[in-house]
């Protein structure tokens, strides 16, 4: 069985440039054996050779194993923070913020942060970067149909103004889409761009090993501009943030030095 996954994890490595060794790897064995037990393989080795054949199934990995969790304003209180406290000051430095919502997923981060910026600015100034590795979560994220449950934290002027009801759904109005620029990413691998003033990369890092962790921040660190802020998810804290030149600004929070 641990082979039967070692060798899984070389074959996706050499067929998607995803590196899974670099994932939890209990966490990341026990969804991906549920989900080929579910499709009726039985071993890593039979899973990988339909997945290689088989774009379906390929697209179905992809999402499993990037978990999609997502809703408006997550964590309502540290959006407060954001908006309140630090997006005045760096607005002070500078009146166009370039800024990155790293591993996107469906989309509600980076259309949270332009719902916020519209608060400073018309929303033709804003410009957002948003990517994530899964093309299907960047195709719904475009789309900008969500269930009522992702808008529960989302403030009423703010769901009245930028959101219509259609069904069951609500969808996001066409000015707030227009901020967004979605790319496919994968964060290991590819380069990032920048310098931004704020990078968001939050519930993801979770997922990854401590070497991973370690290479991402690194990364992550040289993306931003000085005095550039980094906003990670409220159970992602950095232990020791000056490794990586970055301060403590608040609770999740960090500031590049």
């Amino acid at each position: 069985m641990v082979q039967d996954y070692e060798q899984f994890v070389v074959n996706i490595k050499k067929k998607t440039g995803i590196d899974l060794a670099l994932y939890k790897e209990a966490q990341m064995k026990r969804r991906l054996t549920s989900l080929y037990e579910k499709r009726g393989f039985r071993s890593f080795q039979e899973y990988y050779l339909a997945v290689s054949e088989d774009k379906k199934l390929l697209e179905e990995f992809l999402d499993r194993m990037t978990i999609n969790v997502s809703e408006f304003y997550r964590n309502g209180k540290r959006w407060e923070v954001l908006e309140k406290k630090l997006l005045p000051k760096l607005l002070e430095k500078n009146g166009r913020l370039k800024i990155w919502s790293a591993a996107c997923s469906t989309g509600e981060e980076p259309y949270t942060i332009a719902m916020i910026l519209s608060k400073f600015m018309p929303l033709s100034q804003v410009q957002i970067l948003a990517t994530d590795i899964d093309e299907n979560v960047i195709t719904r994220a475009k789309i900008g149909a969500y269930p009522e449950r992702s808008l529960n934290e989302v403030p009423e002027d703010m769901k009245r103004k930028y959101f219509t009801q259609d069904g069951s759904f609500f969808k996001i109005s066409e000015e707030i889409k227009k901020t967004v620029t979605f790319k496919k990413q994968n964060l290991l691998a590819d380069p990032f761009g920048g310098p931004f003033d704020l990078i968001v990369c939050r519930n993801v890092l979770i997922y990854f090993t401590e070497d991973a962790k370690d290479i991402l921040y690194k990364k992550f660190s040289g993306a931003l501009k000085q005095d550039g802020i980094f906003f990670v998810g409220s159970t992602e804290q950095i232990f020791n943030p000056s490794v990586y030149g970055f301060e403590t600004e608040d609770t999740f929070f960090y500031k590049k030095n």
